[in-house]
């Protein structure tokens, strides 16, 4: 639902209102708003600025050599505390739930538009150029719970054995669906998996390339090695073998991890994870759109390239158009189920403060191997 034209005045980005914040209030964000030419032409002249001025190339290529620590060193410092657990996921990512149905999932697009969303929705915190979400409501989130304990009543006549190694084959290797988190952070996304989706037959992996990020997922209380398998892992490093072979996988997740590796990098890393899914098998992707938010409160001085910057941490940000990332999934030979843009306008109430984010997501399946 777009935001009450009369209620808003085009300001700069995340400025504070000037116009009748009283009625804004009312909710905390809009979907889909649309943009006027100005805005647009507005969000392309900052980016202009802030693009102006490259940060030389020693210093690009110190940001690509550590990139490890830097990402390290951004979770000793916020741990668990920064990201909130992504219960979101459930409703955009159906595929994640027990009573998915693959077949259906695979036919239908879910529009943004077509579906209520929660009014606390996409709120969180900007710092340092990151960027949270924060959960959805308790009502939405005991509807998922209670959809989940249905579902494991259905199954719980069906035999469920222990989940993990199996005659020394690979962890997980017994189970009937798997997914991979990559860029699993400290556990926003994985945990919620596991606390919502019952079904005996998942396994879930996650990687991080930040060893502590992955410390901090394994020593969790939520973490059961039965059903879950953490591991530290470079993408852009093709001889850094995963654990578990090609074409073993039904989902690939990555949530706001793409934008953080170098562009040149991306294809590399997109086609290594679609050799590890199953024909029908789908990578589902969240992460920054062109022009968001993020984007325009860079500084000139923090841009790398075109539309990358470094924060003043040292990790990166990319910022997307639909069409790259379809030429991405595409190239690696995946077919499109879903690529959209979401235009959200958020309200901080305590600063009373306009925000307008841009996400891309997206949903490529791996064609279903040939007839004989």
């Amino acid at each position: 639902m777009a935001a009450p034209r009369e209620a808003l005045e085009r300001r700069p980005f995340g400025r504070r209102f000037l116009t009748d914040p009283a009625r804004l209030f009312q909710h905390n964000a809009w979907d889909n708003v649309e943009w006027s030419e100005e805005q647009e032409a507005s969000a392309r002249s900052k980016v202009q600025e802030n693009s102006s001025q490259l940060l030389p190339q020693d210093k690009q290529e110190e940001y690509e050599v550590n990139a490890k620590r830097y990402w390290d060193d951004f979770y000793k410092i916020h741990e668990n505390g920064f990201f909130k657990d992504r219960h979101w996921l459930f409703t955009e990512f159906p595929e994640l739930t027990p009573n998915r149905n693959p077949s259906e999932n695979r036919e239908s697009v879910h529009e943004f538009g077509n579906k209520e969303k929660s009014s606390n929705e996409g709120l969180g915190r900007c710092e340092n150029g990151h960027c949270s979400l924060e959960n959805r409501t308790d009502n939405q989130l005991n509807l998922i719970k209670s959809t989940s304990k249905i579902c494991m009543d259905e199954l719980a006549t069906q035999h469920c054995g222990e989940l993990g190694q199996s005659d020394g084959d690979y962890p997980g290797s017994s189970a009937s669906y798997r997914i991979l988190e990559v860029g699993c952070g400290a556990g926003n996304t994985v945990f919620p998996i596991l606390q919502t989706n019952n079904d005996p037959g998942l396994f879930v992996y996650c990687c991080d390339f930040s060893t502590t990020a992955v410390d901090l997922v394994q020593n969790n209380a939520e973490y059961d090695s039965s059903r879950c398998f953490a591991f530290v892992h470079d993408l852009c490093n093709d001889q850094s073998p995963f654990p578990v072979p090609d074409e073993s996988l039904d989902v690939v997740i990555l949530i706001f991890v793409l934008s953080a590796i170098h562009p040149e990098k991306m294809q590399c890393v997109v086609n290594r994870l679609s050799h590890l899914l199953k024909p029908g098998g789908m990578i589902l992707l969240r992460d920054y759109g062109r022009y968001d938010l993020a984007q325009l409160r860079f500084k000139k001085g923090q841009c790398l390239s075109d539309n990358f910057y470094v924060r003043g941490d040292g990790t990166r940000v990319y910022f997307f158009t639909q069409d790259e990332l379809d030429d991405l999934f595409t190239t690696a030979g995946l077919e499109k189920i879903q690529n959209l843009v979401d235009r959200r306008l958020q309200v901080n109430r305590g600063k009373q403060m306009t925000m307008y984010r841009v996400w891309i997501q997206c949903k490529y399946r791996k064609p279903a191997a040939p007839q004989l």
